[in-house]
């Protein structure tokens, strides 16, 4: 996360790229759908206590077109019909193409590797990270929507333009704190959270996008 702070711009679209890279590759690939697939991939950045989150959401159709465009088709392998592919599959190949553009960019001098990691430029830590960070088991989430497409679409839709904090989450000011409240997902219930006001501010403004960097992508 440090290191994506420095260099959102770069790290931001590498996590576009391997991420729709992925699904489209594994759609075209016969052993799944063979079929060209759509994707609406909408970045958020933060989570629910402001800190730094990065990840995308992405709505995928459960099937595809076939190559000729006449026929839509739906997985082979998946336990629902209308599903798409195994987790586990997505997760391996969103890891190494993540993975291939990050060491690509390194190698292209485009990151920039300041204050808390300025450690990680020389070539020795980077590798070191970078190995560490192939040896890692990724997690993508994959589900089909309980409630039909009509719902995730209406939920994500909700988000699209959201900030990071919206203003019914913000409670009170109090003994010269900034309350707000959230949601803890380790035992899913409600709670609120004090921060002074500059380290309140300071966290909301780790989520201001790069100038003219578009968020959602199809």
């Amino acid at each position: 996360n440090p290191l994506v702070l420095v260099n959102k711009r770069i790290l931001y679209g590498i996590l576009f790229n391997a991420a729709s890279e992925t699904l489209l590759r594994l759609g075209k690939d016969p052993k799944h759908l063979g079929a060209d697939i759509g994707i609406v991939a909408i970045l958020h950045t933060w989570g629910q206590t402001l800190t730094e989150h990065p990840h995308l959401h992405c709505i995928v159709p459960g099937g595809g077109l076939s190559p000729d465009g006449k026929k839509w088709k739906r997985s082979k392998k998946s336990k629902y019909n209308k599903f798409f592919i195994h987790v586990n599959i997505i997760s391996d190949l969103f890891k190494k193409k993540f993975l291939y553009y990050f060491m690509k960019a390194y190698k292209n001098k485009e990151l920039k590797f300041i204050g808390k990691v300025k450690s990680i430029g020389s070539k020795k830590e980077f590798y070191k990270l970078l190995n560490s960070l192939y040896e890692k088991k990724w997690i993508t989430y994959c589900k089909r929507p309980f409630g039909g497409p009509k719902q995730v679409l209406e939920y994500l839709g909700r988000y699209t333009h959201r900030v990071a904090i919206s203003n019914n989450r913000i409670k009170r000011m109090e003994n010269g704190k900034v309350v707000f409240e959230y949601r803890d997902y380790r035992d899913n219930t409600k709670k609120e959270m004090a921060l002074s006001p500059v380290e309140f501010i300071r966290r909301f403004m780790l989520h201001i996008l790069p100038e003219g960097f578009f968020k959602i992508r199809y």
